[in-house]
């Protein structure tokens, strides 16, 4: 892809993005026409296209490169195991509350999953683990998420800092 197509289609998928954003806040998404994402954004349908395959796959899309881009801030080092250690789980906090806004949106909207698939990617089991490791990736990853799903549910009251300390209460009685 040449330079001036690269940044055209980033400006295209911005828009694209932000319009499906916008119109989800009063809308089911299977209630908001592709034709209406598309003249939102100011772009053809043949663009949105040429982008994406679907509405949904505007949403995973963004959501996938908002976690990336906070697991790269890490250096992306996860654990062994697909699990984080406190201050990693605690920085995935303030990452969450830094942009409540979409993802209560995308929970009061019932696609919230597009969060935990990302999630998942990252630091879920892997077709590589062993068996037990799968195993012990997966109760990790899904008592994380779990956390999470609970807290957006509950309105995200507390802050990153916040949740970090209670995620070291569940230590306690471990001891």
């Amino acid at each position: 892809m040449r330079p001036g197509n690269l940044e055209r289609n980033t400006y295209v998928r911005k828009q694209i993005t932000k319009a499906t954003l916008e119109l989800l806040q009063d809308n089911e998404l299977d209630k908001i026409p592709i034709g209406q994402i598309a003249d939102r954004a100011q772009v053809s349908r043949v663009s949105f296209y040429r982008n994406y395959d679907s509405k949904e796959d505007v949403l995973k899309t963004h959501v996938a490169r908002l976690m990336l881009d906070w697991d790269k801030s890490l250096g992306g080092g996860n654990k062994p195991d697909g699990g984080l250690d406190d201050d990693q789980l605690a920085s995935l906090f303030g990452h969450l509350k830094n942009h409540a806004d979409l993802y209560q949106l995308l929970e009061r909207r019932g696609l919230l999953y597009l969060l935990r698939d990302a999630l998942k990617e990252l630091y879920g089991p892997k077709p590589e683990h062993p068996n037990f490791g799968a195993y012990l990736a997966a109760f990790v990853f899904y008592g994380m998420y779990g956390w999470i799903e609970e807290w957006v549910a509950r309105g995200m009251q507390e802050s990153g800092e916040e949740m970090a300390a209670l995620l070291k209460m569940r230590n306690m009685g471990a001891q």
